[in-house]
C-alpha cells in the first residue's frame, strides 16, 4: 500500500504533466516550482482528497481557489523576476502566494477576510517563506501602500479593472485579472510599456467570483 504523502506526490505529478503542461504551460521555472510544492496542504480539509483535480475548490466566503492550470497559466505570463515586487490581491489559502514568493524577492498579499491571512500567514510560515508580508484590508479600489509595483495578480474578478491599478504598476509590469460577467469572463495580461500606455493581452475565458465589494456589472431598466 502507498502512503497518502506518496498518493499526493503521484497526483502532483500527474497535475503538471496531464492539466498544466497540456495547457501551454512550458515555463521550467513556473513548472518546477508547482512541482515542489504541496497543494494539498493549503485545501480546506474536506476538499484535501481533490487538492490536484483539474477544478475550482470552495474556500468558504463565496471565494475559491483557480484551477491548477489556470494559476500556472497566470505564473507563467507574469514572468516573475526573482528582483520583482508583487502585490498579491485575494489571498484566499495561500497557495498561489506561496508560489508568487518563490518566484520574486517580495509579496505582499491583500486579503478583506481575516481567516485567510491567518491561515496562509500560518502555512506560509511553516514553509520557511519569508518573503511575504500579509494585510488584511479592502482592496477593491487599489492598494497603493508598497507602489510602484513590478507584477500585480488579482485573484478575484471585476466588471471593469478599476484604473488605479493601472498606475500601481512600474513602466514594465504586468497585471493579471479577470474582468467581465457569467458565463464568460476574460483573464488577461496588462503590460504597462510606458507612463501613458499600456498593453492588453487576452489569456483565456473563465469565471471565477467576484472581489468582495466590487461594483457589478450596471443595470439598466427600460
Amino acid at each position: 500500500m502507498t502512503s497518502a504523502a506518496t498518493d499526493f506526490e503521484i497526483a502532483r505529478h500527474n497535475m503538471v504533466e496531464q492539466q498544466i503542461r497540456p495547457w501551454n504551460v512550458l515555463d521550467q521555472r513556473v513548472l518546477d516550482k508547482i512541482h515542489g510544492l504541496a497543494r494539498d496542504r493549503f485545501v480546506p480539509k474536506r476538499y484535501k482528497s481533490i487538492a490536484y483535480a483539474d477544478t475550482q475548490i470552495n474556500i468558504g466566503h463565496s471565494q475559491i481557489m483557480m484551477t491548477p492550470k489556470e494559476e500556472a497559466r497566470m505564473l507563467q505570463a507574469l514572468a516573475i523576476k526573482p528582483t520583482d515586487t508583487v502585490l498579491e490581491i485575494g489571498t484566499g489559502t495561500g497557495y498561489c502566494t506561496a508560489l508568487l514568493a518563490s518566484l520574486a524577492e517580495m509579496v505582499y498579499s491583500v486579503d478583506i477576510i481575516e481567516e485567510f491571512i491567518e491561515k496562509a500567514s500560518k502555512v506560509t510560515e511553516e514553509l520557511g517563506l519569508t518573503n511575504i508580508e500579509f494585510e488584511e484590508g479592502d482592496a477593491v479600489n487599489g492598494w497603493p501602500h508598497h507602489k510602484p509595483y513590478d507584477v500585480i495578480a488579482i485573484t478575484g474578478s471585476y466588471y471593469q479593472l478599476p484604473e488605479q491599478y493601472l498606475a500601481h504598476l512600474k513602466v514594465g509590469g504586468r497585471l493579471f485579472c479577470v474582468t467581465g460577467t457569467e458565463p464568460a469572463m476574460k483573464a488577461q495580461l496588462i503590460t504597462r510599456l510606458s507612463e501613458d500606455e499600456w498593453h492588453y493581452e487576452s489569456l483565456y475565458e473563465t469565471v471565477i467570483p467576484s472581489l468582495i465589494n466590487s461594483k457589478p456589472k450596471p443595470q439598466f431598466d427600460f
